[in-house]
């Protein structure tokens, strides 16, 4: 099912959660021991993320480094087609610019549209880790929207090679993303706002938040989106606290403020173990609140564990 039909029927607040694909090397096993554990709550659709190459030191014996480009989280597309023929729920990879170019991005959309999996969360991905910017790859993407549009294209039949006749229309739904405290690299909200209102413009038919610890920042992002003119369903996502390290990690690594009163009751925690029921406690609240306020899907963020959304999961579902 599309999601979109998903958004437009339900009448509840609906369960969904996101995969991290497993190191190269590791078994699938692993992704259907994280999945297992979540099926007793009706997930609507499970997002699986995909990943850039990443350029690694190997150290010689002289001393001297010598780079290598890995990509260490590949699998995506076959992870989302094992997913959705073991469990028979609809599977939303991620398809992203960076690392990729426009020849490979076709290729991994058409691969997509052979095996029946016709939803696809268009991101821009993250900044090359080694020089912490973002730079397109020769023939690829700059921004989120020219992956959406190249993903319309081919919806309408239009392929990069325009001899091609006859040509089938492909039928993806896109969703996109949504900061409720602001792109890192957007110079305010405002401008924020009006990217996101171009990539609606352009064909998505939802948005999936980034994390957020304070439900008012989301609902403020409802409401300033609102008055953008952008009405697509827009959908929270939620991360519990697990590691202390978290406190600087997440702030860090995703541009998020924390709040005072979690972060206090994070740092009287004498063990990590402590932490993960901390933030385990504050995602409860944090979703009984946000369906409370009628939101269509909460979406969680496993991370590569999920014995804590199940926890969540019990107490809100």
């Amino acid at each position: 099912m599309k999601i979109d039909e998903i958004l437009a029927k339900t009448k509840k607040t609906l369960f969904s959660f996101e995969l991290l694909p497993p190191l190269k090397g590791s078994s699938i096993q692993l992704i259907y021991d994280i999945i297992d554990p979540l099926i007793e709550f009706e997930p609507q659709y499970i997002n699986v993320t995909y990943h850039r190459e990443e350029v690694v030191y190997k150290k010689h014996e002289n001393g001297l480094l010598e780079p290598r480009i890995v990509r260490k989280r590949p699998g995506t597309v076959g992870i989302a087609a094992a997913v959705m023929n073991r469990y028979k729920t609809p599977v939303v990879p991620h398809m992203i610019c960076a690392g990729f170019n426009k020849e490979e991005t076709e290729n991994a959309l058409i691969d997509l549209d052979f095996l029946g999996i016709d939803n696809i969360l268009v991101l821009r991905g993250d900044a090359d880790k080694s020089t912490r910017r973002f730079e397109k790859e020769k023939g690829g993407h700059a921004h989120a929207i020219d992956l959406l549009k190249q993903i319309m294209d081919m919806n309408h039949g239009k392929y990069m090679d325009n001899e091609i006749e006859n040509s089938t229309p492909t039928n993806f739904v896109c969703g996109v993303a949504g900061y409720p405290e602001k792109h890192c690299e957007a110079p305010n909200m405002e401008l924020d706002l009006e990217y996101l209102k171009a990539k609606i413009d352009a064909g998505a038919k939802y948005i999936v938040t980034q994390m957020f610890y304070d439900n008012d920042k989301y609902f403020s992002f409802v409401e300033l989106c609102r008055k953008k003119g952008i009405n697509v369903p827009i959908v929270p996502g939620i991360k519990p606290i697990s590691l202390r390290s978290h406190l600087s990690i997440l702030p860090q690594t995703f541009y998020i403020d924390l709040p005072e009163e979690l972060t206090k009751e994070v740092i009287k925690c004498k063990t990590d173990a402590e932490v993960r029921r901390v933030g385990v406690e504050w995602s409860i609240k944090q979703c009984k609140d946000l369906v409370a306020h009628n939101v269509p899907i909460i979406h969680f963020y496993t991370m590569g564990k999920s014995d804590n959304i199940a926890t969540i999961a019990k107490a809100v579902y």
